[in-house]
């Protein structure tokens, strides 16, 4: 592997360690902030990394659109750009392309789109994804481009998808060459169907990469059925090498999913909700704009290091929200984003000192009382 991988503790499925990259080391479980257009919404990167963040998210879709990937290239890269040190993860744009669906058309050789920007027609191919994440970007974890499987879909279709995205993650392995300074993660597919899962690991693993994550989920098949595919695919993944579950998701989608061995998560939950007057809890959301926070002077959270949750009241957030005041959203995503890091530090804590099923319990405890008290 480019970026060793060390294993530090475990606690039943649940593993902590430590990813080793040339920019810093990346705490594992870990979550990482999404920054899709080279910025996390309504943060500086100070404050990103003030909230325990270890590495970040960006997006090539949204990057190669626009300022563009050479254009980034000649600026000094991402990591100049954004003025975040640390690692960077590049999401290939498989997603973001698969969701355009009246907008492209997707071949063996990749995915012709139009732009959602100015309606330019655009070819990304396995090669182009690794040229822009690796070469003109300068990511620290590529991303292989494949495709997003429907869902719900026929197994047939299905396996189609999830063996044409193993073909392009061998085209992506073979363009991305070997590399001391950056890593190159391989995505599992195959829909809800456990046959599928495991072939499309087995042939990942076959290929040989430096991570791997599992895609194709938290697409509309729901919580249970999630965890329930999460199960089925992990244990035919390289126990030395890093999973990651992308795109999720809420406090009880992490807890769940590091309970059956992943180690690193994505998702614009913490700042989309920010922006839309939420603030998170173990619990679940509270909305701000709620009338009952109007005149409540105690701030979101006293005992927090985030100035956002511990200086302001919820009755000032009230009115910021209401009033659609941008601070408002500042606020919310700073305490979103921080409150994720915390979560994520606690269960390394727990794993570390055994205690993973307490803090599991606990959780689950939390959320049953956040439901009753807003029934």
């Amino acid at each position: 592997m480019s970026f060793p991988f060390e294993i530090t503790a475990r606690d039943g499925g649940a593993r902590a360690g430590r990813i080793f990259t040339p920019r810093g080391d990346i705490a594992t479980p870990a979550w990482m902030p999404v920054g899709t257009a080279a910025t996390v919404k309504a943060l500086t990167m100070e404050q990103v990394r003030e909230t325990g963040a270890d590495i970040i998210l960006s997006n090539t879709y949204h990057l190669m659109l626009r300022p563009g990937a050479e254009r980034v290239a000649r600026l000094g890269g991402l990591h100049k750009f954004s003025r975040w040190s640390g690692p960077i993860l590049t999401d290939s744009g498989g997603f973001q392309v698969w969701s355009l669906a009246d907008l492209r058309k997707i071949t063996e050789e990749g995915v012709r789109f139009q732009s959602h920007i100015d309606g330019a027609t655009h070819m990304l191919t396995p090669e182009r994804a690794v040229e822009i994440q690796a070469d003109l970007l300068g990511s620290d974890i590529t991303m292989q481009l494949d495709e997003c499987t429907d869902y719900p879909v026929p197994e047939e279709a299905a396996a189609a998808s999830m063996r044409m995205s193993a073909r392009w993650g061998e085209r992506c392995k073979t363009a991305f060459g070997t590399r001391d300074a950056q890593a190159l993660f391989g995505i599992v597919q195959g829909s809800v169907f456990p046959e599928l899962r495991r072939e499309s690991a087995e042939r990942l693993t076959e290929i040989g990469f430096d991570g791997y994550a599992i895609g194709g989920l938290a697409v509309g098949e729901g919580h249970e059925r999630m965890c329930e595919v999460i199960e089925l695919t992990t244990p035919f993944m390289p126990v030395e090498r890093p999973r990651y579950l992308m795109g999720v998701g809420k406090p009880v989608d992490l807890i769940e999913s590091v309970a059956r061995g992943v180690d690193m998560f994505d998702c614009v939950l913490p700042t989309r909700s920010g922006r839309h007057g939420q603030a998170w809890f173990d619990g679940g959301p509270i909305n701000l704009k709620n009338a009952r926070f109007a005149e409540d002077e105690s701030p979101l959270d006293e005992m927090s290091a985030c100035p956002a949750s511990r200086d302001y009241s919820k009755a000032y957030l009230h009115h910021l929200v209401r009033a659609g005041e941008m601070l408002g959203s500042i606020l919310l995503s700073w305490h979103n984003v921080h409150y994720f890091q915390d979560l994520m530090a606690r269960i390394r804590a727990a794993i570390a000192d055994g205690t993973f099923e307490q803090l599991r319990a606990e959780a689950e405890a939390a959320r049953a009382a956040h439901a009753a008290n807003q029934a």
